[in-house]
């Protein structure tokens, strides 16, 4: 099974290439990275050609013009760019532990998709991780604890690692609240049936959320990823949400209608 971690990014390459660090510290071997880019300047191409080079994976630079925030529309690009069985997507500020995929390999599942978790860090200790390069994707539990004493880090929770009880993590097969693209994966089948993300959601929010509904009404059935594949997600300020009322409306009107695919997809770019 060969895996596509794709990354979304827009104009923070700091924050990229912590994540990109995450990438090269992975367990697992067989995957490629796609980086989804929403319309970033020159600078986020020339980091890319550095990890390029050091890379012993395949990173793909996909890149769309900056005309807002267009999750969708660049995820749906990235899909439509790699043909790997599995996909696994993450926010270009959500830093990958070196079990991350390994994890993810272990719990994907024909006939379900995965959600998984995230340990949220406060501002001034994500800024300095970036600042300083502190390698977190390597950090072990005692670093987290004194992290957590100084207040660097909401939470410990997230960090909890559960065994893999298979029942357990299916106990709610059709929750799709929760589920978010910074720490997803599916199925690319599944992905392609369901004609991937929805790019009539413009703006930030809920188009992760239209997916997986759309998902599970195609018979895909949800698998709790949390406590066994945690991101480390680095602060940031806060997107501009004036298009939140019309997603959410059209989210609404999601819930109530019966269609799989979405009207405006991934197929385009096939």
């Amino acid at each position: 099974m060969h895996i596509a971690l794709i990354i979304t990014t827009y104009n923070r390459p700091d924050a990229l290439a912590a994540v990109l660090e995450g990438c090269l510290g992975q367990s697992d071997p067989d995957f490629e990275v796609i980086v989804a880019d929403d319309g970033s300047t020159r600078d986020t191409a020339d980091l890319i050609a550095v990890y390029k080079a050091r890379a012993p994976f395949a990173i793909k630079h996909i890149w769309q013009e900056d005309a807002g925030f267009r999750a969708a529309a660049i995820r749906n690009r990235a899909l439509a760019a790699t043909d790997a069985d599995y996909i696994v997507f993450i926010d270009g500020d959500c830093v990958p532990p070196p079990d991350f995929l390994a994890s993810h390999r272990r719990l994907a599942e024909r006939g379900w998709f995965l959600s998984g978790n995230r340990l949220m860090l406060a501002r001034p200790f994500s800024e300095q991780v970036l600042r300083d390069k502190l390698p977190i994707h390597l950090w072990r539990i005692g670093d987290w604890l004194h992290a957590r004493r100084l207040g660097q880090i909401e939470r410990l929770l997230p960090l909890l690692r559960l065994p893999n009880l298979g029942w357990l993590r299916k106990l709610l097969p059709q929750r799709w609240q929760g589920a978010k693209t910074c720490n997803l994966s599916a199925w690319r089948e599944d992905l392609l049936r369901v004609n991937g993300l929805d790019e009539s959601y413009t703006g930030w929010g809920l188009e992760d959320s239209d997916l997986v509904i759309r998902l599970l009404r195609s018979g895909v059935r949800s698998k709790s990823a949390r406590f066994f594949a945690p991101v480390f997600h680095l602060w940031h300020p806060e997107n501009d949400r004036s298009r939140l009322a019309e997603n959410r409306r059209r989210l609404e009107e999601s819930l109530q209608a019966a269609h799989i695919r979405a009207s405006k997809g991934v197929d385009q770019y096939l």
